[in-house]
């Protein structure tokens, strides 16, 4: 059975200076997979500021937000094929997200299909085990801060969103529950549900 825990953050915020920053702080302290979505044209956020700060993110997946950068699930068009179009983009700038979580935790059977194509890991599943080609993620915030308190599942992927870090609050909480968990639980080993033909895009 897979034990260990997985933290990633979910950055709705790129462009968001103070977001970004404390992000940073977090990910130098723990091994964070950064789910990140890419500009949106539309809002005129700028491609140049969201490249330099990609590239420096160590574990990178793609967390597609369909409508809007406020509004992450699909409201019309070809869900599956904004996925293809986000990650091919992300490619071409030479990037290489490995993960994927849909914004909103929006997921069909063609999206499933384009993520597995893709060759990313699923992290929307919300229960379950990772297995090759998926690792659910399992705790909010909340859940977690309150579940390092009592005995821990053998499998935790905890998640939160860079926008929770501008909350004092939520930020001691979650510096708190990350410390905890590390401290009970090993790192489990994401490249794992990889493939062997992930691995080789």
């Amino acid at each position: 059975m897979p034990s260990g825990s997985v933290v990633s953050c979910h950055l709705e915020r790129p462009l968001d200076d103070e977001c970004w920053r404390r992000f940073e702080a977090i990910a130098r302290r723990h091994d964070v997979i950064a789910l990140i979505r890419p500009p949106d044209a539309a809002f005129r956020e700028d491609e140049e500021t969201w490249l330099g700060r990609a590239r420096t993110l160590e574990t990178l997946g793609l967390h597609t937000h369909w409508t809007s950068p406020t509004h992450a699930r699909p409201t019309g068009g070809d869900p599956a094929e904004r996925v293809r179009h986000e990650a091919e983009w992300m490619r071409e700038r030479g990037l290489e997200p490995r993960y994927f979580c849909g914004g909103g935790w929006y997921t069909d059977d063609g999206v499933r299909a384009a993520v597995k194509e893709l060759g990313l890991v699923d992290c929307t599943p919300r229960t379950g085990l990772p297995h090759e080609g998926v690792l659910p993620t399992t705790h909010s915030l909340g859940q977690l801060a309150r579940a390092v308190l009592r005995p821990l599942p053998r499998y935790v992927h905890a998640y939160f969103h860079d926008y929770d870090l501008l909350d004092r609050r939520r930020r001691i909480a979650l510096e708190a529950s990350l410390r905890v968990l590390g401290a009970r639980t090993s790192a489990y080993d994401a490249s794992s549900a990889i493939t062997k033909s992930q691995g080789t895009r």
